[in-house]
């Protein structure tokens, strides 16, 4: 079946924080989701009315693009699930310059943003103990994702 890419509206939050295993435990990150969702910065996979996960986009990295969470549920990873939220977000951003993070022990996000043209731009360590949160950044050309 197909993965279809749209946006998260009011009635998504609930589903959406129940399948976030961080957010269903961590009052700080299920109100930054809530508040993506109410600004229109969150993006929803879903496959015949089944959210796989979400994706959120803003402005907050020096007024540039910037994708600060990707989720996607645990039985739905590695099926194309992360790589159309990517693309779905990226399509949205309206600065030529697109940035994420991810941690450095996460092989598997860091490989599908290389896949995208993601290149490494830098790293910020004390983040998480041990585990540098490595920044990744594309140019992105106007018209194309």
């Amino acid at each position: 079946m197909v993965i279809s890419i749209r946006e998260a509206h009011s009635p998504d939050i609930d589903e959406l924080i129940g399948l976030d295993d961080i957010a269903r435990r961590d009052p700080i990150r299920a109100s930054f989701l809530r508040d993506a969702v109410e600004r229109g910065n969150c993006l929803v996979a879903d496959r015949a009315g089944c959210v796989l996960g979400y994706g959120i986009l803003d402005y907050s990295f020096y007024g540039q693009g910037f994708i600060p969470l990707v989720y996607v549920r645990a039985d739905s990873r590695r099926h194309g699930v992360g790589s159309n939220l990517i693309r779905g977000l990226e399509a949205r951003c309206v600065t030529p310059k697109l940035f994420t993070s991810t941690n450095d022990s996460n092989k598997p996000m860091k490989a599908l943003l290389s896949q995208l043209g993601f290149d490494r731009s830098g790293i910020i360590h004390n983040l998480d103990p041990g585990d540098p949160e490595i920044v990744y950044f594309k140019l992105r050309t106007t018209g194309t994702v």
